[in-house]
C-alpha cells in the first residue's frame, strides 16, 4: 500500500505522492484502489517498471564500495542532515 511505503521509506507524504506521480505517468508504476478499502491505494509495478528494476545495478554492491569502513553512526548521521536538508529546500520551493 502507498502509506506503508511513506513509513518505510521514512519521506513526507506529499514527497512520495510527487514521486509516484512521476512514476505513474512514466508507465513504470500504476495505482489501483484497495478491495477493502477503496480509499486506500496499492502500487504495482507494471511490465515497463518491472524490465527497468531488473536492469538495475546490485545496490549492495554500490552500498558496500560508498560506505564500507564508515561507522553505521556516521552514515546515519548524514541521512538524518541530508534529510532535513532535503525538507528544508522542498518547503523552501513550495513557498515560493
Amino acid at each position: 500500500m502507498q502509506r506503508d511505503l511513506v513509513k518505510a521509506l521514512q519521506v513526507e507524504r506529499a514527497t512520495l505522492s510527487t514521486i509516484i506521480g512521476v512514476l505513474v505517468r512514466k508507465g513504470l508504476v500504476e495505482q489501483v484502489p484497495d478491495r477493502v478499502d477503496q480509499r486506500q491505494k496499492l502500487l504495482r509495478m507494471t511490465a515497463a517498471g518491472t524490465k527497468l528494476w531488473n536492469e538495475l545495478p546490485d545496490l549492495a554492491v554500490i552500498h558496500d564500495v560508498a560506505f564500507r569502513g564508515i561507522d553505521d553512526a556516521a552514515v546515519a548521521t548524514a541521512v538524518r542532515v541530508l534529510q532535513t536538508a532535503t525538507e528544508r529546500l522542498e518547503n523552501f520551493i513550495d513557498r515560493s
